[in-house]
């Protein structure tokens, strides 16, 4: 009789620890997780920082604005040219270092 009553009693024990457990979790908002795996409930709870990193970094009108766009790509072809008049340009296709090496 003294077994059935201690194992009764593991019973209430069991029982009452585990509505403890649920209770504690609704009421403090927690995660009930009885397995004690790993979850990533703790990274996801936290507040999402990409709006505040955005918002260190001011606004880029040239990506916007086409005048922009091509006074850079002007410009860019400019330097270009000039390279190109004196021999410092890049290669055409096929001529560069690595094509010399394999005719010789």
């Amino acid at each position: 009789m003294s077994s059935n009553l201690r194992s009764m009693k593991n019973v209430l024990t069991d029982a009452a620890s585990k509505g403890v457990e649920l209770a504690r979790t609704q009421i403090f908002c927690h995660v009930l997780n009885p397995t004690g795996q790993r979850s990533p409930h703790k990274i996801l709870r936290k507040k999402l920082i990409g709006e505040k990193v955005a918002s260190w970094y001011p606004y880029d009108i040239k990506k916007d604005d086409p005048l922009v766009m091509a006074r850079q790509e002007q410009e860019r072809l400019n330097k270009l040219e000039m390279l190109k008049r004196r021999g410092k340009g890049p290669p055409k296709k096929g001529q560069g270092k690595r094509a010399k090496k394999s005719c010789k």
